[in-house]
């Protein structure tokens, strides 16, 4: 079995910063795309930021130059810094990872549990 355990949701004033970690457990082979979404109450998931086995970044245009995803494949975790938090980042943010349990299955997309980010005005 494969966990994602994320951590750091909170809430938070407009202006303020937070940083959420999400790592994955279990059989893991490899991990090729991790990545962040979040879903405000009432909209559908969006996507925040993907990140690439070898590092290549994309973003949401709305958090682009606010929102940084960053990597450790040694503890298989994906981060996300939020910097410049505005009321309308409020949403669960879920993480992503497109991973292999093995080498002799195809990947698969696996998600955390969610975590609360409300921001304030």
């Amino acid at each position: 079995q494969v966990q994602l355990v994320e951590s750091g949701g909170g809430l938070v004033q407009a202006g303020g910063s937070l940083r959420l970690s999400c790592a994955a457990s279990g059989s893991i082979f490899n991990i090729n795309n991790m990545g962040w979404y979040r879903q405000a109450p009432g909209e559908q998931r969006e996507l925040v930021a993907t990140i690439s086995s070898g590092g290549t970044t994309n973003y949401a245009d709305s958090v682009k130059g606010r929102f940084t995803i960053s990597r450790d494949n040694a503890k298989n975790t994906v981060y996300l810094q939020m910097n410049n938090l505005k009321p309308g980042d409020t949403a669960v943010y879920y993480c992503n990872m497109y991973l292999r349990r093995s080498r002799y299955v195809p990947p698969s997309d696996y998600w955390g549990q969610g975590t609360q980010v409300t921001v304030s005005s």
